[in-house]
């Protein structure tokens, strides 16, 4: 295991491991319901609570603005906390029916809230819910009154103006780039592959056939040979076989046939023996009788 973690590739899967495990994380795996939907959506309703979900987006639109209407007894300010990461850059607002009104909590995400714009944060959340306690029982109306409420604040510039952006995480693009990256470069890696296996292909073949070409140039030298030994070999009946020539003659013979086991291959040393056996030969059938 620690040899595979120390290699290139064990790193490059031990890397998309972190940025997978980081996607997941940060796309709000651990996300409770109202984070959740809230991370994606304007509006969040809790079950048991009617509302036109699709009117009541186009009311909030693009508005830096979230609310959720939770069910009656729901603790808003745990809700109010669990929606910090869903809904950054937005202001909040819980709402829990109690009786004939709302309990109603506003909480900002929106930036430098607990720092340079502590003070219109406080106002934001103070004054974003007022006035919906009259619509209790049409939530579609109350969110206009927040709406209203916000544009309010925009204008008094306690909000910042612009709408509300949903993009996928950075780990999310990571990962779509690592992904990009590795079928890239696993393309490449296979076409270096696919060129060095052709090429060394092409080298075995020329290997092959160069081989073949010495074979055969041996095989012909040999024939020669054996041409140029039975020509002596007449020579050699007709002499008494005491001569300088029938000497040479049987050694040459004796050299052939230990030579012959060894012409199925081909070696340059081989080749060499068979063109100074060849030579030998020439020479004897030069010798005058």
């Amino acid at each position: 295991m620690k040899r595979f973690f120390g290699s290139a590739f064990g790193v490059a899967v031990l890397g998309c491991l972190v940025l997978a495990a980081w996607a997941v994380w940060s796309a709000g795996v651990f996300d409770g319901p109202v984070a959740r939907q809230l991370r994606t959506a304007s509006v969040y309703a809790a079950p048991g609570v009617t509302i036109d979900q699709a009117a009541a987006e186009r009311v909030i639109g693009n508005r830096r603005l979230v609310v959720a209407f939770l069910a009656p007894g729901a603790d808003l300010s745990d809700a109010c906390d669990s929606v910090s990461g869903a809904a950054d850059g937005t202001l909040a607002l819980m709402l829990s029916r109690d009786g004939d009104d709302f309990e109603k909590y506003g909480c900002s995400q929106l930036p430098g809230k607990d720092d340079e714009n502590f003070g219109k944060a406080f106002v934001a959340e103070s004054m974003i819910g007022n006035g919906i306690d009259a619509f209790t029982d049409r939530p579609v109306e109350a969110l206009k009154v927040a709406v209203v409420n916000y544009d309010l604040l925009v204008r008094s510039g306690a909000i910042p103006d612009g709408g509300r952006t949903v993009s996928p995480s950075l780990p999310r693009y990571l990962v779509a780039a690592a992904a990009a990256g590795a079928v890239v470069l696993g393309a490449a890696a296979l076409y270096l592959a696919s060129r060095r296996a052709a090429r060394s292909a092409l080298d075995r073949r020329e290997r092959r056939d160069a081989a073949a070409d010495a074979r055969t140039e041996l095989a012909a030298a040999a024939a020669v040979l054996a041409q140029e030994i039975i020509d002596l070999d007449r020579r050699y009946a007709r002499d008494k076989g005491k001569s300088k020539f029938a000497r040479g003659y049987r050694r040459l013979v004796s050299d052939y046939a230990t030579l012959l086991p060894d012409l199925d291959r081909e070696t340059p040393k081989l080749r060499a023996r068979v063109e100074e056996l060849l030579t030998r030969a020439r020479k004897l059938g030069a010798q005058v009788p």
